[in-house]
């Protein structure tokens, strides 16, 4: 096999040859995404005369030069993240791949190209956020070797995008597997994951801020503590709205739970997590609720239409609005209780 692809457009995406990695294709892929290199060949070689000739290079070359559209990552010198990278000087101090450089510079375009939406919109400031805090800084992470906890993790996970872009390499034993067939699967791959999450902001997590932005500004009507919000739909994404909202709306007493009506007419209180992606909640429903289902939850909590408390304590069900409400209610005047013991 040829090590480098034969050129037949004006531009050209280099990047190097060999084991390829989760980074260096979601760079290849998203800077496709763009009107002037939508047709052009990525070359994968590590010739330094063949890659001088690219109009772009992302992780090979050892330089990092925006103005010369050199994204490398590698090279000892480079320890660049979005803080310090950023005028806005974003949160992430995660050291950027060739991925989060190319995002970096040329993310809100690629956005805006997605989206139909214009660069300087607000939403897509905000998905422009959520996208590197839930796909790009992972890619980076991985690439860079930073772990996830300085503790030693409870488990492994082998199924993310870099692990499940790494299996699309040619197998040590298997001496006939074209590595550029191989390599276009895994553009293919990431192409996929990164479309699904864009337009999962765009056309689901976007619109629903509204309606939870609703909820937290109504919520002393649903209960005079304000602890309790009520959502107007089932299932539409909540949580980092909420967090954002009670910021925004600088909410002094945070909110405990959340009860909405699900798929089948029936009620749902759920616990407010004490931050986004934690399974530790601000509140839990009752210990000795947990576990306990239908009758005999209801006889023992004393209220009616009772279905089910989590083991863990973070989500309920009952049949009826007033009885999600009631079982959120109750938890609220037991840790009132016993704060004042």
């Amino acid at each position: 096999m040829a090590e480098v692809k034969k050129v037949c457009t004006s531009k050209k995406i280099g990047t190097h040859n060999g084991t390829f990695h989760c980074d260096e294709v979601l760079a290849c892929y998203m800077l496709k995404q763009l009107p002037e290199y939508s047709h052009a060949d990525i070359i994968r070689t590590r010739d330094p005369k063949i890659l001088e000739q690219c109009d772009v290079v992302v992780d090979v070359s050892g330089v990092y030069d925006a103005s010369k559209h050199r994204y490398d990552h590698h090279q000892r010198s480079f320890t660049g993240c979005m803080q310090t990278l950023t005028d806005s000087q974003k949160p992430w101090k995660t050291k950027l791949s060739s991925a989060g450089l190319v995002y970096l510079h040329f993310g809100r375009r690629v956005l805006s190209q997605v989206m139909q939406m214009p660069e300087d919109h607000q939403a897509l400031d905000k998905v422009y956020d959520k996208i590197y805090e839930n796909l790009i800084q992972e890619v980076d992470a991985i690439d860079n070797g930073v772990s996830q906890s300085d503790e030693k993790p409870r488990y492994i996970i082998t199924t993310n995008l870099s692990a499940r872009v790494g299996n699309l390499n040619p197998k040590w034993n298997d001496k006939n597997m074209d590595e550029e067939a191989q390599f276009n699967k895994a553009l293919q791959l990431v192409g996929g994951e990164f479309m699904d999450k864009v337009l999962y902001y765009k056309n689901s997590w976007l619109p629903a801020r509204s309606l939870v932005k609703g909820a937290v500004l109504h919520r002393f009507e649903v209960d005079e503590s304000g602890e309790i919000a009520e959502l107007a739909e089932c299932g539409c994404p909540w949580k980092d709205h909420l967090f954002d909202l009670e910021k925004e709306l600088n909410i002094e007493v945070p909110i405990k739970f959340v009860i909405y009506s699900d798929n089948s007419g029936k009620w749902r209180v759920q616990c407010v997590s004490v931050r986004p992606q934690s399974f530790e909640n601000r509140l839990g429903l009752l210990e000795e609720w947990r576990g306990i289902r239908d009758d005999a939850l209801s006889k023992l909590s004393g209220i009616q239409g009772c279905i089910f408390v989590h083991a863990t304590g973070f989500i309920g069900g009952n049949q009826t609005r007033e009885g999600a409400l009631e079982m959120a209610r109750k938890t609220l005047q037991k840790s009132r209780e016993a704060m004042e013991t």
